[in-house]
């Protein structure tokens, strides 16, 4: 523990350090979000990248902690950098989706090479927790929930250290749970991320100096998925694929609920509203800080839930997965989350 404690420190360190660092960087290479529309919160232009300053801070603790690399540590390694060059780019020149999914493509199948995937998936319905081998379905699978996390956690990067705060709560969410099932390679992963995100959470948090951007949302979806595929799992075998949809579960949610409503709208699905609930918060009449912090609480109890969900058997846990979701979403149509609002 002493030693992940270390790492962790090492970590926020480094990242702290780095962002003023990043943040003169990007205004140089005019990394720079200026606000053009109504959805845009802030109103004057911002220094994007600052993921830049987390992977920096990751990639180096990682690389000259204690102990050789091991195989899926290089593969996270590999798909980092992918995303953070998709990152950089998208930040300074914007990308098309379709480009994005490329990278983000070829960022997944990293982690397929290194041996990072899902392989079983728990049976909820056998007292003895017997997991279902899902053969050939778990690359695509993989590479859908790869690219799916990577997505929600860039969706929901709307206000000053949401994403970087949410991020954070995964982060120690699957670290709890690593620790708890000596899970040590995800252990180790999740206190350096969690490091990272905090040195960097005091500049982005409200009023930001400067924002994550592509290059950190999409850089902490990566990650958060790499890892609970690593650490969020009852035993070497077992997938409790609840554990990483309740961690994960706030930007999830919203990104889901997104596509639903401008399905329902005929809308299309990549097309941007003020129907996310960090918008919806604000249009109540809360600050940025209540509503991130709010958010905050949010995702902080669903990651409660998922350490509990580790705790009991396979039955109960889906039972409790099932009735969470059935909560957020009778919440999500009362609070008319599928209608669209422009």
């Amino acid at each position: 523990m002493d030693s992940l404690i270390m790492l962790f420190l090492v970590s926020m360190v480094l990242s702290f350090g780095f962002t003023p660092i990043v943040r003169k960087l990007a205004f140089k290479v005019n990394a720079v979000s200026v606000p053009k529309d109504e959805r845009r919160i802030h109103t004057k232009a911002m220094p994007l990248m600052g993921g830049l300053a987390i992977y920096g801070a990751f990639l180096l603790t990682l690389i000259f902690k204690k102990g050789s690399i091991t195989t899926h540590q290089l593969g996270i390694i590999a798909g980092t950098t992918i995303i953070v060059i998709e990152g950089i780019v998208d930040d300074i020149k914007v990308l098309k989706p379709w480009q994005k999914l490329i990278f983000q493509f070829a960022a997944a199948l990293c982690l397929l090479f290194s041996g990072i995937k899902i392989n079983y998936i728990t049976n909820p319905f056998d007292k003895t927790d017997l997991s279902l081998g899902i053969g050939f379905l778990s690359y695509p699978l993989t590479i859908l929930w790869v690219i799916g996390i990577t997505n929600a956690l860039n969706l929901i990067d709307g206000l000053d250290g949401l994403a970087a705060g949410i991020g954070l709560i995964s982060a120690i969410t699957i670290f709890v749970i690593s620790i708890l099932f000596n899970r040590t390679e995800a252990a180790i992963l999740t206190a350096i991320l969690s490091g990272a995100i905090l040195g960097f959470l005091p500049y982005n948090f409200n009023p930001a100096s400067i924002f994550m951007g592509e290059t950190g949302a999409a850089l902490l979806g990566f990650l958060l998925a790499a890892i609970s595929m690593e650490g969020a799992i009852k035993s070497a075998a077992a997938f409790a694929i609840t554990v990483p949809i309740l961690a994960l579960g706030l930007p999830i949610y919203d990104t889901l609920f997104a596509m639903i409503r401008r399905k329902v709208n005929g809308k299309p699905i990549m097309e941007g509203d003020r129907g996310h609930l960090h918008h919806r918060l604000l249009d109540m009449g809360l600050t940025q800080r209540q509503a991130v912090i709010i958010m905050y609480l949010i995702s902080a109890i669903l990651g409660g839930i998922a350490i509990i969900a580790m705790q009991i058997d396979t039955v109960r846990s889906y039972f409790l997965f099932v009735t969470v979701i059935l909560f957020i979403v009778i919440i999500a149509w009362k609070a008319g989350f599928f209608k669209r609002k422009d």
